[in-house]
C-alpha cells in the first residue's frame, strides 16, 4: 500500500455517529457540500453563531429525514464543518440550523427555528420548473443538493476575442425563445436560446450577455396586473437567492436537477460557434430585502457580516430594493471572489457583467473607497485574468462613476453618457452635435488613458424602452406593472415621431424605421463595444412599458414573427455589423488623436466636418455630425470611412472630403438601397451629396 493510499483511507474512516449517520469532522474548504469518498463533506461559515446544525431531507420530504449537530471540536475558526458518509447523493437535499442571538441593533437575526440555504450550494430545487406554484407550506423553499461534476467538456476553450472585437447581445434566457412563435424544442430555457444559435451566428453577433441566471424566485412578487389581476413575476431575475446554483426554472431538465449540465451544454455549444457568454450577475443585494423580508440564508447565517447596516442595525440600501451587501468585508469579498471563480472555471463563462457595480466600491458604512479592494482583487486574480469585467457604473443611491469607475486597467463600464447623448441627438436636441461626436471615437473625455473598448455603448437595455418604443413613445406606459405608473425611469429621452404609439401612417411608419436604422448605424460604427439589446434588431415592442421587470408576457417575450414581419431592419443591422466586422477603424482600440498617427504628414486619423468639407458646425443649433476616419483596412490599405448624421428636419447638401467614395449605407434611402453588403458597395462620381433629413450616411474609400 502506498502512502497516498493510505492517507485516503484516513479521511474515509468515521470517528463517531451522529443521529444515525456515521461521520468524522470534515475539511473547512471548499465552502459548501463536496462529495468525497464514502460521503459527502459539508462546510459553512459562521462568525456569530453559537452552535449549528445539518439538516437532511429525502427529496421533496416535508420534514427533515435527520438533523446532525456539527459538534464544536468539528469547528474550524468561524468554519462549521463535517462529513457524513452513506448518503444516497441522487435523494439529497440539505441546509442548515444556525442559532445565535437575536439583537437586531447589534446585527444579529439568528433564528433557529428556519432551515437555510447553503450559500455555496450548486444545485437548488424548489423552483425546477417555471411558474409552477410552489407550496407555501413547506417548512424549506430552497432545498440545497448536490452537483456530480462529471460534464464532459470535451475540448472547449474560450473564444478569447478581443475585447474591441466584442458586439454584445444583451437577452434574457426565457424571454428569447418563450413566445409561441419561437419553434424550438425547449421554449424559454438554456435548450431553447440554444436552437437559436444559427440565428445568433447569421446577426453575427459574437457576445450574448445573459440577464441572471442564478438562482431566484419567480414568485416574489407579491403584485397583480391591476387590469387582468392575473399574478406579476420576477421575471428579470435580479433577487438571487443562490449565487452558485443556475437556476432550474430555466432549464428543461430543471425537474431532474440537470440544469448545470444543460447550461453547460448550451456554453460549449455556443464557443463552438464563436460566441462568448458573459452573465449579468448581481451582488449588490439579495432576495432577502429589508427587516420585513424573508430569512433565507444570509441572513440567518452571518446578518452583520454579509450586509451592510446603519449603527442601530436597519439595512442600508443603496440598491433600492430593500438591503445591500457588505462587499468589501473580507469574508464576503472572498465570497463574490469564490463565486466568479467557480462560473468561469466550472461553467467555462467569459465575463460578467455586474448590475449597480458601484456599491461593491462602498466600504460597510456605505462610503465610496478610494481603493475598493474588492475591485481590485476581481482585476488582478489569476483566474479571473482573461475575463471581461464590465461595471453598471452606478447605484440606487446616487453614486454614479460613468467615466471614473476604478478599472486597473481591467474594468469597462456601461456608458450611460453615450445612451443618452446618441438618444437626443437622433431625436434632434439641439446642442448636441459636439458631444455626439465624442461618443463616436470612444468618449476620449471619459476614457482618457484607458482604451476605447472601456467604452461599452448602447442605445437601449433591458431597463427601459425598447429601440421601437423609443421611436413611438413620449411617455412612459407601465401601468400593468401595478405601481400607478410610478416605476420606471422618466427620463427617456424619446420622440414618438408624431403619434403616440402603434398607428397607420405610413409617414410616422416610415421615419421610425429610419429612425431606427439611425440608432444602429451611429452605434455600430462607433468606437467602443456595441451592446444591442435582443430583439431590437426586429423592432420589438413593450408597448411603451419601459420596466417590464415584472411582465412574463408578450410585453418582454421576443416575438418571432418579427423576423420576417422586420426583414427590412433585421437586413440592415445584419450589414451593419458585418460592415463593424469588416473594418477595424471603426473598433480600434486607440483613441483617435485628429493627427497623422505615422507622424509623416499623412492624413489626420479622424477630421471633423459641416456641409462644407473641413468645416466643422459645434453651434448649438447644428444637428450635423460629420467625421473622416482614415487608416488600415483588415488588408492592410489605407482606407477611408466618412460618416455623417444629419438628425435636422431638413436635407443637408454635403461637400464631401475627397472623392472615389462609395456608399455602405444611407438610411434615407429606400430599401434595398439604404444599405449595401461588404464589397458591393455602391460609388458615387460626385463631391457633393444630398442626405435626406434625419438620416445616417457612411462611405468608403482609398486614400488617394
Amino acid at each position: 500500500m502506498s502512502v497516498q493510499e493510505n492517507w485516503e483511507r484516513i479521511d474515509v474512516v468515521p470517528t463517531r455517529e451522529i443521529s444515525g449517520y456515521r461521520v468524522r469532522r470534515g475539511r473547512p474548504m471548499p465552502y459548501g457540500a463536496t462529495i468525497v469518498p464514502g460521503g459527502v463533506n459539508f462546510s459553512v461559515f459562521s462568525d456569530r453563531a453559537t452552535s449549528m446544525a445539518l439538516v437532511l431531507f429525502e427529496r421533496g420530504a416535508p420534514s427533515p429525514t435527520a438533523v446532525l449537530p456539527i459538534p464544536e471540536s468539528f469547528r474550524v475558526g468561524s468554519v462549521f464543518t463535517i462529513t457524513v458518509f452513506g448518503l444516497d447523493h441522487e435523494n439529497l437535499e440539505y441546509g442548515f440550523y444556525a442559532d445565535g442571538p437575536y439583537d437586531p441593533a447589534r446585527g444579529d437575526r439568528f433564528d433557529s427555528s428556519k432551515v437555510l440555504t447553503d450559500p455555496h450550494a450548486r444545485l437548488l430545487s424548489g423552483r425546477e420548473t417555471w411558474g409552477a406554484e410552489p407550496n407555501w407550506d413547506d417548512i424549506y423553499q430552497y432545498r440545497s443538493r448536490l452537483l456530480y461534476d462529471d460534464f464532459d467538456w470535451e475540448d472547449d476553450r474560450p473564444p478569447g476575442i478581443p475585447f474591441e472585437d466584442l458586439i454584445i447581445y444583451e437577452t434574457h434566457v426565457r424571454g428569447f425563445t418563450r413566445h409561441p412563435s419561437s419553434g424550438v424544442s425547449g421554449p424559454g430555457t438554456f435548450t431553447g436560446l440554444r436552437d437559436k444559435i444559427p440565428y445568433l451566428r447569421e446577426l453575427g453577433v459574437n457576445c450574448v450577455e445573459l440577464m441572471p441566471i442564478f438562482e431566484f424566485d419567480e414568485f416574489d412578487n407579491p403584485r397583480v396586473n391591476p387590469v387582468t389581476g392575473t399574478k406579476l413575476h420576477n421575471y428579470w431575475g435580479y433577487n438571487t437567492v443562490g449565487f452558485f446554483a443556475p437556476k432550474a426554472g430555466y432549464a428543461a431538465t430543471g425537474q431532474y436537477g440537470m440544469q448545470g449540465d444543460e447550461l453547460k451544454t448550451l456554453i460549449k455549444d455556443l464557443h463552438k460557434a464563436g460566441i462568448e457568454v458573459i452573465l449579468d450577475v448581481v451582488f449588490n443585494h439579495t432576495a432577502e430585502g429589508n427587516e420585513h423580508g424573508p430569512t433565507i440564508s444570509f441572513r440567518g447565517l452571518d446578518n452583520a457580516t454579509y450586509y451592510m447596516l446603519t449603527p442601530e442595525g436597519y439595512y442600508y440600501n443603496f440598491s433600492g430594493t430593500g438591503n445591500t451587501v457588505n462587499c468589501n468585508h473580507p469574508v464576503v469579498r472572498d465570497f463574490v471572489l469564490g463565486c466568479l471563480r467557480y462560473w468561469v472555471s466550472d461553467y467555462h463563462v467569459d465575463g460578467f457583467r455586474f448590475d449597480l457595480a458601484a456599491i461593491l466600491d462602498r466600504a460597510p458604512d456605505g462610503t465610496p473607497l478610494p481603493n475598493p479592494p474588492l475591485l481590485e482583487q476581481l482585476a488582478y486574480d489569476p483566474l479571473l485574468r482573461r475575463c471581461k469585467l464590465i461595471a453598471e457604473a452606478w447605484d440606487a443611491a446616487g453614486l454614479y462613476q460613468v467615466g471614473g469607475f476604478p478599472s486597473y486597467g481591467r474594468w469597462s463600464e456601461w456608458n450611460g453618457r453615450y445612451r443618452d447623448t446618441l438618444r437626443r441627438f437622433i431625436k434632434g436636441d439641439p446642442g448636441v452635435a459636439g458631444d455626439m461626436a465624442t461618443r463616436m471615437v470612444g468618449s476620449p473625455d471619459l476614457y482618457h488613458g484607458r482604451s476605447a473598448s472601456a467604452s461599452i455603448n448602447f442605445v437601449t437595455a433591458h431597463d427601459g424602452f425598447t429601440l421601437m418604443d423609443l421611436v413611438s413613445y413620449n411617455d412612459k406606459h407601465n401601468e400593468a406593472n401595478g405601481e400607478g405608473n410610478g416605476d420606471g425611469a422618466n427620463d427617456n429621452n424619446s420622440w414618438n415621431c408624431g403619434a403616440e404609439g402603434p398607428t397607420d401612417d405610413p409617414v410616422i411608419q416610415e421615419l421610425r424605421l429610419r429612425q431606427m436604422k439611425n440608432a444602429m448605424a451611429l452605434l455600430l460604427v462607433s468606437q467602443g463595444v456595441p451592446m444591442i439589446l435582443s430583439g431590437d434588431e426586429v423592432g420589438r415592442t413593450q408597448q411603451g412599458n419601459n420596466n417590464t421587470y415584472c411582465q412574463d408576457n408578450e410585453l418582454s417575450w421576443f416575438d418571432w414573427s418579427l423576423v420576417d414581419d422586420n426583414a427590412e431592419l433585421l437586413r440592415f443591422v445584419r450589414l451593419m455589423i458585418a460592415f463593424r466586422h469588416a473594418h477595424p477603424l471603426v473598433r480600434a482600440a486607440a483613441h483617435p488623436l485628429g493627427a497623422d498617427p505615422s507622424g509623416r504628414g499623412g492624413p489626420p486619423d479622424v477630421s471633423w466636418h459641416g456641409a462644407r468639407a473641413w468645416a466643422p458646425d459645434w453651434s448649438p443649433g447644428s444637428r450635423l455630425v460629420a467625421a473622416l476616419r482614415t487608416g488600415t483596412d483588415q488588408d492592410g490599405k489605407v482606407e477611408r470611412i466618412y460618416v455623417a448624421a444629419n438628425a435636422h428636419w431638413e436635407p443637408a447638401e454635403l461637400e464631401l472630403p475627397g472623392s472615389g467614395w462609395r456608399v455602405v449605407a444611407d438610411t434615407g434611402a429606400a430599401h434595398p438601397y439604404d444599405i449595401y453588403e461588404f464589397r458591393y458597395e455602391q460609388p458615387t462620381v460626385e463631391d457633393r451629396y444630398l442626405l435626406g433629413p434625419r438620416s445616417v450616411l457612411i462611405l468608403v474609400g482609398q486614400d488617394n
